[in-house]
């Protein structure tokens, strides 16, 4: 079992040391689904990536905003947010910290 709080305290640490503001980790692997703790330091971003078939976003920890075109999102401390079947990168308004799970594929 994993502690996300810890892993939050963690990550964000090292984000914070990190030259890019940023810091993730794959912490459960089962099949197509995967759970995964990224921090992001105030202004850092994950640039623009393809979606997987499934996704969704909990923020822990900060806000940030899902860019999308013209449909961009903020989603703050406790919120869940889907993940769009589009192109999209994710902008930390401040350092935080969020869960991102996936789903890779179907069986």
């Amino acid at each position: 079992m994993d502690d996300t709080t810890a892993l939050a305290a963690e990550h964000l640490a090292l984000a914070r040391k990190d030259p890019h503001g940023r810091s993730a980790y794959l912490f459960l692997h089962d099949g197509p689904l995967r759970q995964t703790v990224i921090a992001l330091t105030q202004g850092s971003a994950l640039e623009e990536h393809n979606a997987p078939p499934a996704a969704s976003l909990h923020v822990l920890q900060g806000s940030v905003r899902i860019t999308e075109g013209t449909a961009d999102q903020d989603v703050a401390a406790g919120q869940i947010q889907r993940i769009p079947h589009l192109r999209h990168g994710v902008l930390a308004l401040e350092d935080s910290v969020f869960i991102l799970t996936t789903v890779t594929g179907t069986e």
